[in-house]
């Protein structure tokens, strides 16, 4: 018996399709829509009035909705758009004065991320420090704690690999990172919602993370948690009037709000924050720890069907070092995606990585089995070959 298969119900999409692809979009709960007319309602209803009585409080009122998932203190997690804003804000938040200037990040942190630092960091005056993977699987996180030393300002590092669902020791790097004087911040992402995440047993700085994918809240619902034990130095040069300490003043001079809040920056989106309220309610009910057992399990799974075919696995074979995606370099995996897709049956593919399966909560057992059944009828009949040459920006 699968207790966790009673959430289902909750997700209309897999009342027609076999969803395997959690780790890019999770699936939209049923309740969301009903917080979406809710937010029509109070805006055609309330109008300006909706600012005061509900929100203005919403990117902090929601992140204390997601800080049980991280094991965070209420008031310290703030809502943005997206995590490259996390980050821009963080990485503007220090000083990168010689000999502390130098930021440590790995060769498979999410593009997105490295884009802002590479963009910002010289101008801010920072140098980065990238530790390169020797397989695009993992990093060896001895290299990774020999590049932090007594010039490093900033880590930031994925917690779990987005190509490979790789698990780094956070808690292990982060002990290091702070022995050398420096501070951390992780963008987690790929485990927030999938792997219990524990900020105060780690000790971060910062975690930044998404309801996008494993939280199934939809796009323009990201996080940044920081930490209670950063002092009022740590002030984002990435700002806006939403972290000033009295915004309505409209005072020419920047006086930074307490806690979450001088991490927010322009007007929030008011409508992803009303779609992002139902997905970490249905995590904290289902319950992060069975998530992970019957994450480790179905992976395992994968892990061993692929196995069985000779296909490559992408992904790490441990438990404790594999997140909740399996890539497989099935041939002509790009071509087999989008034939899947077209028999309702939804996975993703990245170069480099191949086709990436990603079960959830609510996925059944038999659902894994038809998934592969259907990528050895495509192998067998070629079906595949309708898709090939075929373009798409999101493949």
């Amino acid at each position: 018996m699968d207790d966790l298969l009673r959430f289902r119900k909750e997700f209309p999409i897999l009342e027609s399709s076999v969803y395997l692809v959690s780790n890019s979009l999770g699936a939209m709960p049923r309740a969301a829509a009903d917080r979406l007319a809710e937010y029509a309602r109070d805006w055609s209803t309330r109008g300006v009035r909706a600012w005061e009585e509900r929100w203005w409080d919403m990117p902090v009122a929601l992140g204390d909705e997601i800080a049980p998932l991280i094991n965070a203190a209420p008031g310290t997690i703030a809502m943005v758009p997206n995590v490259t804003i996390a980050h821009a804000a963080i990485l503007s938040s220090l000083d990168y004065t010689a000999p502390r200037d130098t930021i440590v990040m790995t060769g498979l942190d999410f593009p997105s991320v490295r884009y802002v630092y590479d963009q910002l960091a010289q101008r801010l005056g920072a140098r980065i420090r990238v530790v390169e993977s020797p397989d695009g699987l993992a990093i060896d996180e001895d290299a990774l704690c020999a590049a932090i030393d007594e010039r490093t300002r900033l880590v930031c590092i994925s917690d779990v690999f987005f190509r490979s669902a790789y698990v780094l020791d956070i808690e292990r790097i982060a002990r290091h990172a702070h022995a050398a004087g420096a501070l951390i911040a992780t963008d987690a992402y790929h485990s927030v919602g999938v792997l219990p995440v524990d900020v105060a047993a780690s000790g971060v700085d910062w975690l930044t993370g998404g309801v996008l994918k494993w939280l199934c809240g939809g796009p323009g619902g990201a996080f940044v948690y920081a930490s209670p034990a950063l002092d009022d130095s740590v002030r984002p040069g990435f700002t806006g009037w939403q972290a000033h300490r009295s915004p309505f003043a409209f005072a020419g001079d920047m006086d930074y709000a307490d806690g979450a809040w001088r991490w927010l920056n322009g007007t929030p989106p008011i409508p992803a924050l009303y779609a992002a309220m139902e997905g970490p309610r249905l995590i904290k009910a289902a319950g992060i720890r069975a998530i992970r057992e019957k994450s480790s399990r179905q992976t395992r799974r994968i892990i061993a069907l692929a196995d069985e075919r000779g296909w490559a696995v992408r992904a790490p074979r441990e438990d404790r070092r594999r997140g909740g995606t399996v890539a497989i370099d099935v041939p002509n995996g790009l071509a087999v995606k989008r034939a899947l897709a077209a028999e309702n049956i939804v996975t993703d593919f990245r170069p480099g990585a191949g086709l990436r399966v990603a079960p959830h909560f609510y996925t059944t057992d038999d659902e894994i089995g038809a998934a592969i059944s259907a990528i050895d009828r495509l192998l067998a009949t070629e079906g595949w070959r309708d898709y090939a040459g075929r373009t798409s920006v999101v493949t």
